[in-house]
């Protein structure tokens, strides 16, 4: 079947090789515009302010933006070592934006492995960093198209799926992790419809999910978060799609704050909850949940989401960006590798062996 959808390019090179063009997501769904990034503010401040957001996608403006500034110091004329030195200073930076999702501090080690070779010039230096940052891009393109292919067996025509927050094609490079079997099935004919969580405060589910789902032409209706116990109740979906952040070693799962709510609706309504994340995710230096650190947001994003304050100025807010999953609720968790179940552990761990192995070889 002929794809029915296009997904949005998320991140590309400027012309120049020396900015990054991103897909500014906080004027979605309103306006689809593209800015450039230059310097290492600008590509904080873009990770910071979820200009790019989802796991894979901060990792892969990581690596990006390490060659763009490279590329830079290689014009201000600095010699080898100032070079590494300037762009190992970028990516620390970088590499404390944000938190909780692994796959930037992942991307950056990558990076990282470039810089401590420490051959050639500062221009030499720059065109391998590029490289791999575009290695890292078309490796996360395979990697998404791989977790639509071995989940999309879990779909049946005219099934709905639930899922929370965004980890579509604008999470990623690519067509995305918890909706890249959506758009696999879709391709081979079924009929799939979704339920996306509005995903507060920052509305990730209705003005992320419900904008990419609808563009490519699938069938996708918005609740409120408070209302999926009340679908669960009286429409139960078929199945429960989630990205990922950061999962540990046994399988405890960090997401968007919400997934975790969804898990235990799902496991009391008898409903498989399955998570979808690429082996980048996959942190087995952090052993369980309980290990992973959390982000927390400001309280005006709370307070006043999009303008209008909907609390009082002087109340406290509490403001996770993430909860966190215990494994025992999680069915099974899908990366590139193929399906896995409990015991995680060890699946995960082959997992992560034989993405590396791949890289190697290539």
């Amino acid at each position: 079947m002929t794809k029915p959808y296009e997904v949005p390019t998320t991140i590309r090179w400027a012309a120049d090789g020396r900015r990054v063009r991103i897909l500014d997501q906080t004027r979605l769904p309103t306006e689809r515009l593209e800015v450039d990034l230059q310097t290492v503010e600008e590509f904080e401040e873009a990770i910071q302010s979820l200009r790019v957001r989802g796991a894979p996608l901060i990792g892969i403006t990581a690596a990006m933006g390490i060659g763009a500034l490279a590329r830079q110091r290689a014009d201000e004329g600095l010699d080898a070592d100032s070079a590494i030195d300037a762009v190992s200073r970028d990516a620390d930076r970088l590499a404390a934006a944000r938190p909780t999702a692994i796959n930037l501090v992942w991307a950056i080690e990558r990076v990282r492995g470039i810089l401590s070779d420490g051959t050639g010039s500062a221009a030499e230096l720059a065109e391998r960093l590029s490289a791999e940052a575009n290695d890292i891009l078309s490796e996360d393109r395979r990697m998404c198209r791989a977790i639509g292919e071995h989940a999309a067996i879990l779909l049946q025509d005219g099934d709905a799926v639930i899922t929370h927050c965004n980890a579509g094609s604008l999470a990623t490079g690519g067509i995305g992790t918890a909706l890249a079997p959506v758009y696999v099935a879709t391709e081979s004919g079924k009929r799939v419809s979704v339920f996306a969580d509005e995903t507060r405060p920052l509305l990730q589910g209705s003005r992320l999910t419900a904008w990419e789902l609808s563009q490519a032409g699938i069938d996708v209706t918005v609740i409120s978060d408070n209302m999926a116990a009340a679908l669960f109740a009286q429409h139960p979906p078929d199945i429960v799609f989630v990205g990922s952040d950061r999962i540990a070693a046994n399988g405890d799962v960090a997401n968007k704050v919400g997934t975790y709510g969804l898990a235990v609706l799902a496991r009391h309504h008898g409903v498989p909850f399955y998570v979808l994340a690429p082996t980048s995710t996959v942190d087995l230096q952090t052993p369980t949940g309980a290990d992973i650190p959390i982000e927390h947001r400001s309280a005006d994003e709370v307070r006043r989401g999009f303008g209008k304050l909907t609390a009082p100025v002087e109340v406290a807010v509490w403001s996770p960006a993430f909860d966190v999953t215990p494994h025992e609720l999680v069915t099974g968790i899908v990366t590139e590798a193929g399906i896995h179940v409990d015991p995680y552990g060890p699946a995960l761990a082959e997992a992560v062996r034989l993405a590396a192995d791949g890289r190697t070889s290539d």
